[in-house]
């Protein structure tokens, strides 16, 4: 039962990771260009 429960815990964190920048967006109600570009940084 733990395996399930750590599998779980490890696909809803690759899942967050993958899905950050709307995730992102829609918690601090701002643009999905500004939270990308904050991420990603200068070049």
């Amino acid at each position: 039962m733990w395996f399930f429960i750590l599998l779980a815990v490890i696909a809803a964190g690759f899942v967050a990771y993958k899905m950050r920048v709307p995730l992102l967006a829609k918690i601090l109600g701002q643009p999905q260009s500004r939270i990308e570009r904050r991420l990603n940084g200068p070049k």
